[in-house]
């Protein structure tokens, strides 16, 4: 009886049989790494690309960076524009850090950055939303909230020095005596001064942050209005849980813009009151010009743009922190 030769083991000289799953593929051979040189990278249109960056680099350079590192420069010397500039290092930092109306300069632009903040930063919001509403002469209110920012500031700074007239015969004190409140001396008091600097400034500075947020609020899907009508929400329960959310990116940026601004505010203080009454006024770029052109004979630029520095970097680490801080939630 002979065994059937199906189950027996291959021998040496036998072949080895094949899986069953068919015939191998060979692997595919190995990518080299393609080297850039000079040659490819103009194939590749990088040539052409300099070519149209280069007008807008050297104007950046030559208007943006030259400038800052220019002003680097004169904050460590003591000079004037006029005589030879004398290399000082970091006198002029240590002579604006011990002026004893540096402080007083911060606390009124802190104080100036708060108010404006209160009062300036809703108001925008609170207008373009009831602008958004309108049905009829869209146009009209938004060209008559914009109109504020047409007017030339001095003309408009100008104009409200006008309204703050002291006297009774003054346009808000005629308004405050018929209701039986007796005049006030607005730029005339350290008690008003500041307020009334922030209110002129808020309306001045208004219409640009009325137009954007406008704008913001076209992109809003009506479909999340119609939602909330069915769920019977109520105008106020539409702009905190429909409205703001969806302006959360564009409310983070205009409120850091806001607070840059504000913190280098020098043309309301300066044109209204010249840093009265008492200093009660005199913000951080009012105590620039004040080094750069009041102190001596053609001014001291150094300690001038020594304080700019400070302001700049100041400025730089607060955007920075605010950015790192707000980055989640601008962005969820």
């Amino acid at each position: 009886m002979t065994l059937s030769t199906k189950h027996q083991a291959p021998t040496e000289g036998d072949p080895v049989p094949r899986p069953a799953s068919g015939p191998m593929v060979p692997a595919p051979p190995a990518r080299r790494p393609r080297t850039r040189n000079l040659r490819t990278w103009v194939r590749g249109g990088g040539l052409s690309t300099l070519v149209f960056l280069a007008p807008m680099l050297i104007v950046f350079t030559v208007f943006s960076w030259s400038p800052i590192v220019q002003s680097v420069i004169m904050s460590l010397q003591e000079t004037n524009l006029l005589d030879a500039p004398t290399w000082v290092g970091l006198d002029n930092f240590v002579h604006v850090l011990n002026d004893p109306l540096l402080g007083t300069a911060i606390l009124n632009t802190l104080y100036f950055a708060l108010l404006a903040l209160l009062f300036g930063f809703p108001l925008p919001i609170v207008v373009a939303v009831l602008m958004s509403e309108v049905r009829r002469a869209k146009g009209f209110y938004s060209a008559l909230a914009y109109l504020p920012v047409v007017v030339p500031p001095v003309v408009a700074v100008l104009l409200w020095k006008v309204f703050y007239d002291a006297s009774p015969t003054g346009l808000f004190n005629t308004i405050l005596g018929w209701v039986g409140i007796p005049p006030q001396p607005w730029l005339q008091s350290s008690a008003t001064a500041m307020p009334s600097l922030v209110l002129e400034a808020t309306w001045a500075a208004a219409g640009g942050s009325i137009i954007i947020y406008l704008a913001a609020l076209l992109s809003v899907p009506p479909e999340l209005y119609d939602a909330a009508e069915v769920d019977g929400a109520s105008i106020w329960n539409k702009i905190w849980h429909v409205t703001l959310p969806q302006l959360r990116g564009i409310l983070f940026i205009m409120l850091i813009l806001q607070v840059i601004a504000t913190a280098q505010v020098f043309l309301e203080p300066f044109l209204f009151t010249g840093g009265g009454p008492n200093n009660a006024t005199v913000t951080i770029l009012l105590l620039i010009y004040r080094y750069a052109f009041q102190n001596s004979l053609g001014g001291d630029y150094g300690e001038a743009t020594a304080l700019s520095v400070m302001l700049a970097i100041v400025l730089a680490l607060l955007s920075w922190l605010y950015f790192k801080l707000t980055e989640r939630w601008s962005t969820s």
